[in-house]
């Protein structure tokens, strides 16, 4: 039998791994578009460019959340925009179903499928997606 990755697994790790470069230790959030087997954009929880991270000065808490860092599919959009990268028609591997407003954004992005592992706090941003039609699929503890 062999112990080759499925492509599912590797995106999925690769994500994983994406979020551990995040800089607030409030969520490990990971996510990574993938077009026609290829990685085209990926992106984790950080502070907005210049700015100091949550490790480095502290988390800013307002209504359960940080407000100081950017949410992983955020950066992602963002850093594909402005690099001029279409995600129009990608499968995105994230380690957490998505916020609302990320939903929003993934949703105008275009994206045709999310894959993720852990629920986030607040249902309504699967749901969003779901109604649009965005394919998706729970990859429960797909790493271990």
């Amino acid at each position: 039998m062999s112990s080759r990755l499925t492509r599912t697994q590797l995106f999925y790790e690769i994500a994983r791994l994406y979020g551990n470069r995040s800089s607030c230790p409030r969520a490990q959030v990971g996510v990574i578009a993938v077009r026609e087997g290829r990685i085209t954009a990926a992106g984790y929880v950080g502070a907005p460019s210049g700015l100091p991270h949550c490790l480095d000065v502290g988390c800013e808490i307002e209504n359960g959340g940080c407000i100081r860092s950017v949410h992983a599919e955020a950066n992602m959009i963002a850093w594909a925009a402005r690099e001029g990268i279409p995600l129009r028609g990608t499968e995105v591997y994230c380690t957490h179903l998505p916020c609302l407003a990320c939903a929003k954004l993934l949703a105008n992005a275009g994206i045709k499928s999310l894959h993720y592992d852990i629920d986030y706090r607040d249902p309504r941003g699967g749901q969003l997606l779901q109604q649009l039609g965005v394919n998706m699929s729970r990859l429960i503890h797909i790493s271990q």
